[in-house]
């Protein structure tokens, strides 16, 4: 430790010109965290030692703690008044909303969410915990870990937190008992065990007595970690959002004149580049990026989590809550997806429902098809439910009005998410988190069988992926023209029963077996010449049959 204060030292603003110390803070990476636990466990007393510790706080807020007559029996400051904002809060001695901090030492820059203990506002963290890149779970030493710990511990699973610390409270009431902090490591270790976070760190602390928060303290020699402070300010924080497919919602199309028209919103993921093909959902249409703009200027990339505004080459039709991606990796586009969910309001929440479903930059009506199941956070067993009641954690499936386009939420935590929203009370009901898309069963086809249907249309069914906008509706037009039964269309919950019907189904992107990728076509420039390529490609593999098709007329 004495090292690392030596380095402390030196990297004081005292010991920089005001050139180099702006030039640091620019550079220093953020770490935004969340707070958790029970009631009483002392979350917002360790917020309070963290910052007193790290000197974020103003005298002037120092001194009306001092002065406060609130819960003296804390000591001489009672460092939780520091984040109970609110008089309920204060009066009650327990956290309420979620109160956000934000401080900084030499080494990083830091956003903290101290969120609720009481189980009736669970809501409550996972709103605050939805940003965070890390979570401390707080247990009472005294306490063990209790139903609510394992509450906000799956919350913070289901969220995609990749980090967890352990944090052991109150230590001096147990006379920092290593026993008791084993003991406690061990309940928590096992029932996480699957949870699949990349790190958890326990670490035994005494918020009120400031052991092991900013430096390590004398009490517990046999603790040889890292002390709180010490961890944050050196764990990692990347989420490697840049290398990510890109993922472009546009949030507001911008027409100042008859000369310009484009398209802003913040990058979600991936980087954008001038030059870029990309292509347009749910139009399917592609074109290329002319400019890339922001407040400071032209640039000719950017990336997440930048809000630029963006102008293409061609004309096209795009509105807010379309999305631009780059041609050769394209999220899900369906109506139909299964997703964890987070219910937040007291009204239970049954199948056939209907709310409106915000993802993303666009809002859509929606319904919910079915709960699949409900996560007992005692046995942390899914077990069937017909209905979810306020902070129940549960597997839905949901239909929406329109196509969404959408990542799982564990590869992209920003186009993964949703909230539902009462459309009578405009209020958030619900937070979700989606797994995956849901195919509709399969279609009966009757008795009709495939073998008729292509002697009938002169050609087999098929999911035809090309990005291509303008291409692909130049081969429907080719397709159709030549008798076949045709449609360009995005992806969704219908494909399954045009296939089953034997048409051609021409997507931007399609996902499956039974797809055919033309993307990756050595296809000449010229679109005509192009479209031949295409239908010479469907005769050799069998798709049309060639002596329907080959002479170039139509049926």
């Amino acid at each position: 430790m004495i090292a690392a204060e030596t380095n402390r030292e030196s990297l004081s603003p005292e010991s920089l010109s005001i050139d180099e110390f702006l030039a640091r803070e620019l550079n220093k990476d953020l770490l935004r965290f969340s707070t958790a636990g029970s009631v009483d466990d002392g979350k917002s007393t360790l917020i309070g030692r963290l910052l007193y510790d790290a000197r974020g706080i103003y005298d002037d807020q120092l001194d009306s703690i001092r002065k406060s007559k609130v819960n003296r029996s804390s000591g001489a400051i009672d460092f939780s008044l520091l984040t109970d904002g609110l008089r309920a809060e204060r009066e009650q001695g327990i956290t309420i909303d979620v109160a956000y901090r934000y401080f900084s030492t030499p080494r990083r820059k830091f956003i903290i969410a101290d969120t609720p203990g009481h189980e009736q506002y669970t809501r409550n963290m996972a709103t605050g915990a939805s940003t965070a890149q890390l979570a401390i779970v707080l247990v009472d030493a005294r306490n063990g870990v209790l139903p609510q710990t394992r509450r906000h511990a799956t919350i913070s699973a289901l969220l995609g937190i990749p980090r967890l610390v352990l944090a052991v409270n109150k230590m001096d009431l147990v006379d920092y008992s290593r026993e008791v902090f084993e003991k406690i490591r061990s309940d928590f270790f096992a029932f996480t065990s699957d949870f699949g976070f990349e790190e958890i760190q326990p670490i035994p602390i005494s918020a009120l007595e400031g052991e092991n928060v900013a430096r390590r303290g004398g009490q517990m020699h046999w603790y040889g970690g890292p002390a709180l402070l010490e961890y944050l300010e050196t764990v990692p924080v990347s989420e490697d959002t840049r290398s990510r497919p890109l993922r472009f919602p546009v949030q507001y199309v911008i027409r100042p004149d008859q000369h310009f028209r484009g398209y802003a919103g913040q990058i979600a993921s991936g980087t954008l580049r001038v030059g870029d093909r990309v292509a347009v959902l749910p139009s399917g249409q592609s074109s290329r990026v002319a400019s890339i703009t922001t407040f400071d200027g032209d640039m000719q990339s950017a990336h997440a989590p930048m809000s630029v505004t963006v102008t293409l080459e061609d004309e096209r039709d795009i509105s807010r809550g379309d999305m631009l991606t780059h041609l050769d990796d394209q999220p899900y586009v369906s109506r139909r997806f299964e997703a964890n969910l987070v219910w937040m309001t007291e009204d239970p929440l049954a199948a056939g429902r209907s709310l409106l479903l915000k993802h993303s930059a666009q809002q859509v009506s929606a319904r919910v098809h079915s709960i699949e199941s409900r996560l007992d956070i005692g046995t942390m067993e899914r077990k069937p439910a017909a209905t979810l009641s306020l902070n129940d954690i549960g597997t839905v499936r949901i239909d929406a009005s329109r196509p969404i386009f959408f990542d799982r939420y564990r590869d992209n935590r920003l186009t993964g998410a949703f909230i539902l929203i009462d459309p009578l009370t405009n209020s958030t009901v619900g937070a979700g988190m989606i797994q995956s898309a849901v195919r509709r069963q399969t279609v009966d086809l009757g008795h009709v069988t495939p073998e008729e249907r292509y002697a009938r249309n002169g050609h087999g069914p098929a999911l035809l992926a090309l990005a291509n906008g303008p291409l692909a509706l130049r081969l429907e037009r080719r397709l159709f023209d030549h008798g076949c039964q045709v449609i360009a269309a995005a992806q969704g919950a219908h494909t399954a029963a045009l296939y089953a019907a034997g048409l051609i189904v021409i997507s931007p992107s399609f996902t499956g077996e039974r797809a055919i990728d033309l993307n990756h076509l050595p296809l000449p420039g010229d679109e005509e010449a192009a479209v031949d390529a295409i239908m010479a490609y469907l005769e050799q593999n069998g798709i049309l049959a060639t002596d329907r098709f080959s002479s170039g007329e139509g049926i």
